[in-house]
């Protein structure tokens, strides 16, 4: 699928592939192989911008992938996301999308929000929004309709 149908379809939380279609270098051929990752991974859905004009450029559509955390000891030094444009020549598959019942808690409300945490409930969300410092931040419920509703329209992951 591409990052349009992403963009259109696929809710924030959801764990995203993308690819460029080529073959896994062999493991000996380690710049070809770090080449080769940088263009076939995956991540957390954690963002969808729309498109916006500054000055007389226009800056099209895209999705943000938390694509991992780098730190030690439970404390996180360098948190990596990865945008792509909506009109990006890689594949982009769906692995899995948030469960019925979770909760998503994006940094700010609006259709520019980030998703700073996924949680298993809301419980759980309240809890860790209490030692995480997101004065702004907004609950969003995972509900069991909206997952039926993208099983009923083909939207499941693909």
């Amino acid at each position: 699928m591409s990052a349009q149908l992403i963009y259109d379809l696929v809710p924030l939380g959801a764990i995203v592939r993308f690819s460029d279609g080529t073959p896994r270098p062999p493991e000996r051929h380690r710049k070809k192989l770090a080449a080769w990752e940088y263009r076939n991974s995956g991540g957390r859905l954690i963002r969808k911008q729309p498109e916006r004009r500054v000055g007389n450029t226009v800056i099209s559509a895209s999705i943000t992938l938390h694509t991992g955390d780098y730190g030690g000891d439970g404390v996180v030094v360098l948190r990596v996301h990865r945008s792509f444009s909506v009109d990006s020549d890689l594949k982009f598959a769906v692995t899995e999308r948030p469960k019925a019942g979770a909760v998503r808690v994006v940094d700010r409300p609006g259709e520019d929000a980030e998703l700073v945490y996924l949680a298993g409930s809301r419980a759980d969300a309240e809890t860790w929004l209490q030692s995480h410092g997101y004065p702004n931040a907004v609950l969003d419920e995972v509900m069991a309709d909206a997952v039926a509703a993208d099983v009923a329209e083909g939207r499941t992951a693909a």
